[in-house]
């Protein structure tokens, strides 16, 4: 071994420290944005893991409730849609379904549930949440409907002004989602969004949640995790 040269040992100190670093880094950033959601009138709580976050919205709904699910993939890893289906609850979801007019009329019915479950393209550090959507009945259903929505994201939806995310929708949710779901955009072929004019274009409404709605009930459960794409 070179003279200078890091030991084994010294490395396994150099990955502890590195995420030591980090958990400093992001429990600041995590803190602010619970500070200022709560601010802006919505419910807000962290949890490091999935595991936990699983169990934290599970005991936030009751048992009866019809849950309605708007496509987020972060709710898919955290396993939290089975978990609600293997207890009983009634779910709204399109999730699966095949191609028809039956899933517009799910999505309007999700309008209706009393548990609108939901992901967040970005959330700023000043509390205001940003998502995209090609259909809009997202972004619908997470600011008027649903008795109580959960917005549920991954410590990388945390951003630090408007600018970086309205630019994380555009260059990073837009292309990565596109080609996840197979759609036939120019991002899903190159990773660089370029403001096409696609049928299948996932950027056609872009909301900005400056506070809660009146008369309406959302919580956000950040995670410790880096989630969702």
């Amino acid at each position: 071994m070179k003279a200078g040269a890091p030991t084994p040992r010294s490395l396994v100190g150099v990955h502890e420290r590195v995420k030591e670093i980090r958990d400093w880094y992001n429990s600041g950033r995590v803190e602010r944005t619970l500070v200022a959601l709560k601010n802006r009138g919505f419910g807000a709580e962290y949890v490091r893991t999935s595991e936990e976050a699983k169990k934290t919205i599970l005991e936030m709904i009751p048992v009866n409730a019809t849950i309605g699910f708007g496509g987020s993939l972060t709710l898919l890893q955290v396993g939290v849609l089975q978990a609600l289906r293997d207890r009983g609850n009634p779910m709204i979801t399109t999730v699966g379904a095949p191609p028809g007019p039956q899933i517009i009329e799910e999505r309007r019915r999700a309008l209706t549930s009393d548990v609108f479950l939901t992901g967040c393209n970005a959330i700023v550090e000043d509390g205001r949440l940003v998502n995209m959507d090609g259909t809009a009945n997202r972004v619908a259903s997470l600011v008027f409907g649903p008795k109580r929505v959960i917005v549920v994201a991954g410590i990388n939806k945390i951003v630090p002004d408007l600018d970086s995310a309205l630019w994380r929708v555009k260059h990073v949710a837009a292309p990565m989602n596109a080609k996840r779901l197979g759609y036939k955009t120019p991002c899903a072929e190159t990773g660089v969004c370029s403001d096409c004019s696609s049928p299948e274009r996932i950027c056609n409404v872009i909301s900005i949640v400056e506070r809660r709605p009146s008369m309406s009930d959302i919580t956000v459960v950040l995670i410790g995790e880096d989630l969702g794409l």
